[in-house]
């Protein structure tokens, strides 16, 4: 969740390629599911690699990339159409502030790489000039708030968002930030890889110090400071499980509070005043790092802190800047944080960064081109044959009382689905992009979007509005709107005609892995403590809560018991909301395909029964393969656990998996009945 749900889905909206999975397919001549099992591996022992791995090893992970899987095939098909779109905007004269000059203007400038590697660095000029002119710890300050609105996320994370126990009002929330590596953990974990990692990191920073003119002994005896700032902080923040309580991340106080009894180095009434808020309230998530980091910023001397900011700002826009800056980007960021040999093309890399910037300006142009209603009523009909399969598994339940049913109940009749794409468009009529300099462009974007978050304070809610864009290859489960949003990109098999994909798959892959596992977050160990209207309330009576932290904790020991890597385990506390969301989706995704005239009749397709289809179209969603860095990073500081373990952890607690494939007692696909997790 939070808010973020499924990271690895397959989708195509291909023209021509979408029509309706509700009756039964033909049987294609080669079943393009068959196709892919490794029959060398007996599904009781690793059902992922018998699901997957022919498919698997005829398509190794590219140089250029940290992990390949169908999902990535998927994404080609959709940087292609977004390439063409983005081409001819780039290439055909258009009024000035149009969407189409937007698009064409951002594309060709970020494409210039000629022009990029004559500006270097200087697009940063007046920023870097700023960070020189420090003196003081106040300085500091006046420097980091200054330099939030261009994107550079140092000291800590601000936005305004909904308070989380009064979803009506928009908020402002302050949590801790400001470290270079993913997760705190990454700065003490010793394992070796990691202690390896840390290494690189200082040497980068070190590296970036001589881009921007230092020596070589110079630019390490910064970076060894900057590093040992960073790790301090780290000391100070919360844990990535312990981010994943609601209640304990929710501190509300004055902002005079907040300054007298945790930052009285910061002003937090002038500061948030200087972009024109004035809020009676703040959310703090971790009031404890703030006075930690307070301390340590008066304690810091100023030119440490001055290359602390230096190298955020040039970090976070090395990619926008010349071929230097950006190849030492890519060795760290890329290479040794996820493996990748050589980079992307940058025309993949511009698509990243122009979706990022100005996602809902294409998405328009997207989903006119390749999303048609049809398809958007279809997905519709799905969600509710989920919604209705879900109310009749609650009504069943015999560990909850009735007290706390018919609150759930309420809350999963409440949820709201968006489907394909927005009912009303995001106004980027005031974003400005021009030829200037792809890292000039970057900043208006990232201006505009600080303006835009900036703007809904004192509002009413926008509850139209989307977090991802139809293009995005993803899905998510919004608790404070108890919604789920389904961008367009989402839904189809890439390569293979809709006619071939019967109903089993059909459901396995996308009533569950998707639909289903999207509310069921509204259910899992953070999602269920929102209510129907999206507030963070305690509406469980106190033994029913004890049961399902019960049932809970079985789960989060069964992932926290794997160990992907030698001496890394899946952390089974911080991933409990995904792998309960993946288990409820195939239990949903299940009972709905029960119903369908492919279950009743029986009959197999590929030498596959209706029932094996189901679970294979599910692991077929977790179709890919990672380099141990990308892996390693994922075990750290993802709240997901590695694809390969969404498959073999939530499967390995249904019976009906067991029957369909004749999972046999002592085999690694086995667990006792009475170990095997019961939710819902």
């Amino acid at each position: 969740m939070g808010h973020l749900a499924s990271s690895l889905r397959i989708a195509l909206l291909a023209a021509g390629l979408v029509s309706s999975m509700g009756a039964l397919a033909a049987t294609p001549s080669t079943d393009f599911l068959a196709s892919h099992l490794d029959t060398s591996v007996d599904p009781g022992v690793d059902f992922f690699q018998y699901a997957n791995g022919t498919w698997l090893k005829a398509h190794p992970i590219p140089k250029s990339e940290s992990s390949w899987g169908i999902g990535n095939e998927v994404d080609d098909e959709l940087y292609t159409r977004l390439r063409t779109i983005s081409e001819s905007a780039a290439k055909t004269p258009t009024p000035a502030g149009s969407d189409n000059q937007k698009i064409g203007d951002f594309w060709a400038t970020a494409m210039d790489v000629a022009k990029a590697d004559r500006l270097g660095v200087h697009p940063l000029d007046a920023e870097l000039a700023r960070i020189d002119a420090i003196r003081t710890t106040g300085d500091v300050l006046d420097t980091a708030f200054a330099l939030r609105p261009i994107g550079v996320h140092s000291l800590f994370r601000f936005g305004v968002t909904q308070d989380s126990k009064d979803s009506a009002t928009m908020a402002v929330e302050i949590d801790q930030g400001g470290l270079g590596l993913p997760e705190r953990d990454f700065y003490f974990n010793p394992e070796a890889g990691v202690a390896k990692i840390r290494t690189a990191y200082v040497a980068h920073i070190a590296r970036t110090f001589e881009l921007l003119g230092r020596d070589a002994a110079a630019a390490k005896a910064s970076a060894d400071k900057v590093m040992g700032f960073e790790t301090a902080l780290a000391q100070n923040s919360r844990k990535l499980a312990d981010l994943r309580d609601p209640e304990k991340n929710y501190n509300k106080m004055a902002p005079t509070a907040f300054t007298a009894n945790y930052t009285p180095s910061i002003d937090w009434t002038a500061r948030l005043a200087a972009w024109n808020l004035k809020p009676s309230y703040v959310i703090v998530g971790q009031p404890e790092f703030f006075a930690a980091e307070d301390k340590l910023l008066r304690e810091t001397p100023v030119p440490v802190l001055q290359d602390y900011l230096r190298y955020h700002l040039v970090d976070d826009y090395a990619s926008y800047l010349s071929s230097a800056f950006g190849q030492e980007y890519f060795d760290f960021h890329d290479r040794v944080m996820s493996g990748q040999q050589e980079q992307r093309p940058r025309w993949k890399r511009t698509l990243d960064v122009e979706n990022d910037a100005m996602g809902m300006v294409l998405g328009r142009i997207f989903v006119g081109q390749y999303f048609p209603a049809a398809s958007k009523q279809r997905y519709e009909a799905m969600v509710e044959a989920i919604r209705d399969t879900f109310r009749a598994r609650m009504e069943r339940l015999d560990w909850m009382g009735a007290e706390t049913k018919t609150k759930a109940l309420a809350k999963l009749a409440a949820v709201t689905p968006k489907v394909g794409y927005p009912d009303h468009w995001k106004d980027y009529s005031a974003l400005v992009v021009g030829r200037e300099s792809y890292a000039d462009n970057v900043e208006n974007a990232e201006r505009w979007k600080f303006q835009d978050n900036l703007s809904k304070f004192g509002k009413p809610v926008d509850r139209t509005q989307w977090d991802m864009t139809p293009q995005t290859y993803n899905a998510y489960y919004n608790p404070s709107n108890n919604e789920i949003v389904l961008p367009a990109a989402i839904f189809m098999v890439p390569g293979v005609p809709d006619a071939q994909v019967d109903d089993a798959v059909a459901y396995g892959y996308v009533a569950a892995s998707t639909i289903g596992h999207e509310i069921t977050h509204g259910f899992d160990d953070e999602g269920r403590q929102f209510d129907a209207k999206g507030n963070l309330s305690g509406w469980w009576t106190a033994q029913d809560t004890e049961r399902f932290n019960a049932a809970a904790k079985k789960m989060a020991d069964q992932f926290s018991a794997y160990e992907p890597l030698p001496g890394l385990h899946i952390n089974g506390q911080a991933s409990l909301g995904e792998n309960i969301a993946d288990y409820g989706g195939l239990l949903l995704g299940l009972e709905a395909f029960e119903k369908t005239e492919q279950f009743k009749q029986g009959k197999p397709i590929g030498g596959l029964t209706p029932t094996q289809r189901y679970f294979l179209g599910y692991a077929l969603g977790w179709m890919t393969q990672q380099r141990e860095e990308r892996l390693r990073r994922g075990l750290l500081a993802d709240v997901h656990a590695p694809a390969k373990w969404r498959v073999l952890g939530p499967m390995s607690n249904i019976p009906e998996f067991y029957e369909a494939f004749n999972v046999k007692p002592g085999q690694p696909m086995w667990r006792a009945p009475e170990d095997r997790v019961r939710i819902w």
